[in-house]
């Protein structure tokens, strides 16, 4: 499997590691469970500890959009660390409480449906128990979530816009940047900024699309914006900007925003606050 073929899939590759990585977790937890009841005198049916791992995993893996939501919105940044680690510190607290909700009824309707009840403990010193765990569950989904996303960085390629040339006595041609340098996997090459397609915001990081690859950028929207020429490029919505020379053909749509599809194929939102500016650009 070639890198190209896994980022063209990559959100269904990451939702199978994903689930991989629950179905061995939802194993080797039942295994540890059964096995450590069956060396004490009190036999242990197979499917409690199944329903009990499982409905506490199957929580957590519904909360893993929720997390990265979360983490586009405040992302870990060196220069805010603090901040962001407070934010992420109290967000673990509506975390545990949903995966305590979720994972208690599920268990009480597994129970009904083997015509038992389930019983949670005490109510004050069961949460606080969960919540420890939540935490060290939560730190853990963040060490994984950035260390892939280092992973792939550097397999994919780290982009850095260079400054138009300033050359002693020489006028530059330009005040915006024309083209951009990639590093990938220790080697270095240049882009020029016309073969952009399209620009999209994702969290620390903007993804620009040349062809069918993308090259991260550590930048804002905003500030990638300005050093881009608006004769060439335009934000079309919060987080996307597109090359206008790449556009195929825009399709207007019943609540005032639009369908913008490009030359390759790639279809992007054009929200209504940039439509009009977006049809002023073309007209020119």
């Amino acid at each position: 499997m070639t890198l190209d073929h896994y980022l063209r899939h990559r959100r269904g590759y990451e939702m199978g590691l994903w689930a991989l990585f629950f179905l061995i977790q939802w194993i080797g937890n039942v295994l540890v469970i059964w096995l450590e009841f069956g060396r004490s005198d009190n036999g242990l049916p197979l499917w409690k500890p199944i329903v009990w791992e499982g409905s506490s995993l199957l929580v957590l893996a519904a909360l893993i959009p929720l997390v990265l939501a979360f983490d586009r919105r405040f992302p870990l940044r060196y220069e805010s660390l603090g901040s962001g680690l407070l934010a992420h510190g109290l967000f673990t607290i509506p975390f545990s409480l949903i995966h305590v909700v979720g994972m208690v009824m599920i268990r009480k309707v597994a129970y009904a449906v083997a015509g038992m009840s389930y019983d949670f403990g005490d109510l004050q010193r069961e949460l606080v128990y969960e919540f420890l765990k939540d935490f060290r569950t939560y730190a853990g989904f963040l060490a994984i979530i950035y260390l892939y996303r280092f992973v792939l960085l550097r397999a994919q390629g780290e982009a850095r816009l260079l400054d138009p040339p300033q050359d002693p006595g020489v006028e530059p041609r330009t005040e915006y940047t024309e083209r951009f340098l990639v590093k990938m996997l220790g080697k270095e090459f240049l882009v020029n900024v016309n073969d952009l397609e399209w620009l999209q915001a994702s969290g620390n990081y903007v993804n620009l699309h040349v062809g069918k690859r993308s090259y991260p950028l550590r930048s804002t929207m905003t500030g990638i914006e300005q050093q881009l020429d608006p004769a060439c490029f335009s934000r079309v919505h919060r987080s996307c900007i597109v090359n206008l020379d790449q556009i195929s053909e825009i399709e207007p749509l019943d609540t005032g925003d639009a369908r913008i599809r490009l030359k390759s194929g790639a279809v992007l939102p054009c929200s209504r606050r940039f439509r009009a500016a977006l049809r002023e650009r073309l007209e020119q």
